[in-house]
Protein backbone atom coordinates (compact mmCIF):
# COMPACT_ATOMS: atom_id res chain seq x y z
CA UNK A 1 0.00 0.00 0.00
CA UNK A 2 2.92 2.37 0.72
CA UNK A 3 4.19 1.86 -2.85
CA UNK A 4 0.74 2.70 -4.23
CA UNK A 5 0.59 5.88 -2.15
CA UNK A 6 4.06 6.87 -3.37
CA UNK A 7 2.95 6.40 -6.98
CA UNK A 8 -0.20 8.45 -6.39
CA UNK A 9 1.85 11.19 -4.71
CA UNK A 10 4.08 11.37 -7.81
CA UNK A 11 0.97 11.66 -9.98
CA UNK A 12 -0.14 14.67 -7.97
CA UNK A 13 3.21 16.34 -8.53
CA UNK A 14 3.26 15.85 -12.30
CA UNK A 15 2.85 18.77 -14.69
CA UNK A 16 -0.02 17.13 -16.63
CA UNK A 17 -1.72 14.71 -14.30
CA UNK A 18 -3.07 11.39 -15.49
CA UNK A 19 -6.79 10.99 -14.82
CA UNK A 20 -6.69 7.86 -12.64
CA UNK A 21 -9.33 5.14 -12.79
CA UNK A 22 -9.44 2.02 -10.58
CA UNK A 23 -10.35 -1.11 -12.52
CA UNK A 24 -11.42 -4.56 -11.30
CA UNK A 25 -10.78 -6.92 -14.21
CA UNK A 26 -8.09 -8.73 -16.23
CA UNK A 27 -5.05 -6.60 -17.06
CA UNK A 28 -1.43 -6.97 -18.09
CA UNK A 29 1.21 -5.97 -15.54
CA UNK A 30 4.37 -4.96 -17.39
CA UNK A 31 6.32 -3.55 -14.42
CA UNK A 32 9.09 -6.20 -14.60
CA UNK A 33 9.20 -6.68 -18.38
CA UNK A 34 11.89 -5.77 -20.91
CA UNK A 35 10.89 -4.15 -24.22
CA UNK A 36 11.94 -4.61 -27.82
CA UNK A 37 11.54 -1.88 -30.46
CA UNK A 38 9.11 -2.93 -33.22
CA UNK A 39 10.53 -0.65 -35.92
CA UNK A 40 7.23 1.24 -35.98
CA UNK A 41 6.19 4.52 -34.36
CA UNK A 42 3.36 5.53 -32.03
CA UNK A 43 1.78 8.97 -31.65
CA UNK A 44 1.05 10.16 -28.10
CA UNK A 45 -0.44 13.64 -27.61
CA UNK A 46 1.02 14.86 -30.95
CA UNK A 47 4.53 13.55 -30.15
CA UNK A 48 5.94 10.62 -32.14
CA UNK A 49 7.76 7.90 -30.21
CA UNK A 50 9.45 4.69 -31.24
CA UNK A 51 7.06 1.79 -30.50
CA UNK A 52 8.11 -1.15 -28.34
CA UNK A 53 6.55 -4.51 -27.50
CA UNK A 54 6.70 -6.08 -24.05
CA UNK A 55 5.55 -9.54 -23.04
CA UNK A 56 3.63 -9.13 -19.78
CA UNK A 57 1.72 -11.45 -17.42
CA UNK A 58 -2.05 -11.16 -17.36
CA UNK A 59 -3.55 -10.85 -13.88
CA UNK A 60 -7.06 -10.34 -12.54
CA UNK A 61 -7.97 -7.90 -9.78
CA UNK A 62 -7.64 -4.29 -8.76
CA UNK A 63 -5.47 -2.10 -10.97
CA UNK A 64 -5.02 1.56 -11.89
CA UNK A 65 -5.17 3.08 -15.36
CA UNK A 66 -5.04 6.50 -16.97
CA UNK A 67 -8.59 7.33 -18.09
CA UNK A 68 -7.11 9.84 -20.59
CA UNK A 69 -5.68 6.86 -22.50
CA UNK A 70 -8.07 3.95 -21.82
CA UNK A 71 -11.36 5.79 -21.46
CA UNK A 72 -12.83 3.16 -19.16
CA UNK A 73 -11.94 -0.23 -17.71
CA UNK A 74 -13.64 -1.97 -20.64
CA UNK A 75 -11.00 -3.97 -22.60
CA UNK A 76 -9.66 -2.46 -25.82
CA UNK A 77 -11.45 -3.34 -29.05
CA UNK A 78 -10.66 -6.76 -30.49
CA UNK A 79 -10.61 -10.37 -29.42
CA UNK A 80 -8.57 -11.43 -26.38
CA UNK A 81 -7.38 -7.95 -25.42
CA UNK A 82 -6.52 -6.30 -22.10
CA UNK A 83 -5.05 -2.99 -20.99
CA UNK A 84 -1.58 -2.76 -19.50
CA UNK A 85 -2.28 -1.24 -16.09
CA UNK A 86 -0.48 -0.67 -12.78
CA UNK A 87 -1.07 -2.71 -9.66
CA UNK A 88 0.35 -2.83 -6.16
CA UNK A 89 0.76 -6.63 -6.26
CA UNK A 90 4.26 -7.64 -5.25
CA UNK A 91 4.37 -11.23 -6.55
CA UNK A 92 3.51 -12.14 -10.13
CA UNK A 93 4.90 -14.16 -13.07
CA UNK A 94 8.14 -12.71 -14.45
CA UNK A 95 10.37 -13.50 -17.42
CA UNK A 96 12.20 -15.55 -18.41
CA UNK A 97 10.59 -18.57 -16.68
CA UNK A 98 7.24 -16.85 -15.95
CA UNK A 99 7.28 -18.37 -12.47
CA UNK A 100 5.67 -16.25 -9.76
CA UNK A 101 8.44 -14.11 -8.25
CA UNK A 102 8.59 -11.24 -5.78
CA UNK A 103 9.10 -7.94 -7.58
CA UNK A 104 12.23 -5.98 -6.75
CA UNK A 105 11.89 -2.26 -7.38
CA UNK A 106 15.08 -0.56 -8.53
CA UNK A 107 16.24 2.57 -10.31
CA UNK A 108 18.62 3.11 -13.19
CA UNK A 109 19.81 6.01 -15.32
CA UNK A 110 18.66 5.79 -18.94
CA UNK A 111 21.23 5.99 -21.74
CA UNK A 112 21.38 6.34 -25.52
CA UNK A 113 23.01 2.89 -25.76
CA UNK A 114 21.05 0.05 -27.39
CA UNK A 115 18.78 -1.36 -24.68
CA UNK A 116 19.51 1.53 -22.31
CA UNK A 117 16.18 3.32 -22.69
CA UNK A 118 12.83 2.59 -21.10
CA UNK A 119 9.31 1.88 -22.29
CA UNK A 120 6.05 3.21 -20.93
CA UNK A 121 3.51 0.38 -21.02
CA UNK A 122 0.98 1.98 -18.65
CA UNK A 123 -2.53 2.19 -20.08
CA UNK A 124 -1.72 0.81 -23.53
CA UNK A 125 -3.44 -2.07 -25.39
CA UNK A 126 -2.30 -5.68 -25.22
CA UNK A 127 -3.16 -8.85 -27.14
CA UNK A 128 -3.45 -11.97 -24.96
CA UNK A 129 -1.41 -14.92 -26.24
CA UNK A 130 -3.32 -18.18 -26.81
CA UNK A 131 -0.82 -20.43 -24.98
CA UNK A 132 0.17 -20.21 -21.32
CA UNK A 133 3.82 -20.48 -20.31
CA UNK A 134 4.58 -22.17 -16.98
CA UNK A 135 0.94 -21.63 -16.03
CA UNK A 136 1.06 -17.88 -16.76
CA UNK A 137 -1.22 -16.15 -19.23
CA UNK A 138 0.84 -13.65 -21.23
CA UNK A 139 0.09 -10.68 -23.47
CA UNK A 140 2.01 -8.70 -26.05
CA UNK A 141 1.72 -5.03 -25.14
CA UNK A 142 2.60 -2.11 -27.42
CA UNK A 143 3.67 1.24 -26.03
CA UNK A 144 6.06 4.15 -26.55
CA UNK A 145 9.79 4.13 -25.89
CA UNK A 146 11.12 6.90 -23.63
CA UNK A 147 7.72 8.52 -23.00
CA UNK A 148 6.91 9.81 -19.53
CA UNK A 149 3.84 8.20 -17.93
CA UNK A 150 3.36 11.40 -15.94
CA UNK A 151 3.02 13.98 -18.71
CA UNK A 152 3.65 12.35 -22.09
CA UNK A 153 6.95 14.20 -22.56
CA UNK A 154 10.08 12.66 -24.06
CA UNK A 155 12.31 11.11 -21.39
CA UNK A 156 15.90 12.09 -22.25
CA UNK A 157 18.99 9.97 -21.75
CA UNK A 158 20.33 10.56 -18.25
CA UNK A 159 16.91 10.40 -16.57
CA UNK A 160 16.36 8.43 -13.36
CA UNK A 161 13.94 5.56 -14.11
CA UNK A 162 12.03 3.33 -11.71
CA UNK A 163 11.34 -0.28 -12.74
CA UNK A 164 10.82 -3.79 -11.40
CA UNK A 165 12.68 -5.32 -14.37
CA UNK A 166 15.92 -7.09 -13.45
CA UNK A 167 19.33 -5.54 -14.01
CA UNK A 168 20.34 -6.17 -17.61
CA UNK A 169 16.77 -6.13 -18.97
CA UNK A 170 16.63 -4.54 -22.44
CA UNK A 171 14.70 -1.23 -22.37
CA UNK A 172 12.87 -2.00 -19.09
CA UNK A 173 9.27 -0.97 -18.64
CA UNK A 174 9.23 1.84 -16.13
CA UNK A 175 8.76 5.51 -15.59
CA UNK A 176 10.90 8.54 -15.00
CA UNK A 177 10.64 10.40 -11.73
CA UNK A 178 8.56 13.53 -12.34
CA UNK A 179 9.67 16.92 -11.15
CA UNK A 180 8.26 17.77 -7.72
CA UNK A 181 7.15 21.33 -7.26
Amino acid sequence: MKKLLLILAFCGAAQAEPNLVVCHARYALCAASPSTPTGRYILVNSTTFQEAVSVCPVLTGKSIGDRNLIGSCKPPAGKDTVWSLFSAVTEYPQAPSWAVTTATIRTFVSTDAVGGGMANQWSYPCKVRPQKVNGATLADCLGPMNESPWNGAVVPAGAMIGTAAPVGAFNPVGGNFPPIK
